[in-house]
């Protein structure tokens, strides 16, 4: 079963696997209902669709494909760079939603997308030299 499993050393590979894993079954549960996208947007004027619902879903996808290859692929750097870019698209989204257009406020449905694109994205700088070749 490990040899399913990303074979460099360290944990951040890991770590892209796992938030990859999580974000195609938050993408599957976004084309099911409304509900944890309205956790998200959850500012009192906002309605969220379904249609909006599935275009997260469908953006959420799209970056935890990019992510997994990352898990896989780690000392390529452009796959290195675009798992990166993922988590600034998303960290740039979340914090417009929140601080410019407001359909978005500060709790649990914002907290986790936000400390996941920070803290990875801060990890995957930091760690950039030891992966990448």
């Amino acid at each position: 079963m490990t040899s399913y499993l990303p074979q460099n050393e360290g944990f951040l590979q890991y770590w892209l696997l796992l938030a990859s894993v999580v974000s195609i079954g938050n993408s599957v549960q976004s084309y099911l209902t409304t509900s944890y996208t309205r956790r998200v947007y959850s500012a009192p004027e906002t309605t969220v669709t379904p249609l909006h619902a599935r275009t997260f879903g469908t953006y959420t996808a799209l970056a935890s494909i990019v992510r997994l290859y990352a898990a896989y692929y780690i000392t390529n750097p452009v796959v290195y760079q675009m798992a990166m870019w993922t988590y600034v698209v998303a960290l740039g989204h979340f914090y417009s939603e929140w601080l410019v257009f407001r359909t978005a406020k500060w709790g649990e449905g914002l907290a986790g997308p936000l400390f996941i694109s920070v803290g990875s994205l801060v990890w995957m700088g930091l760690q950039w030299g030891e992966y990448v070749e």
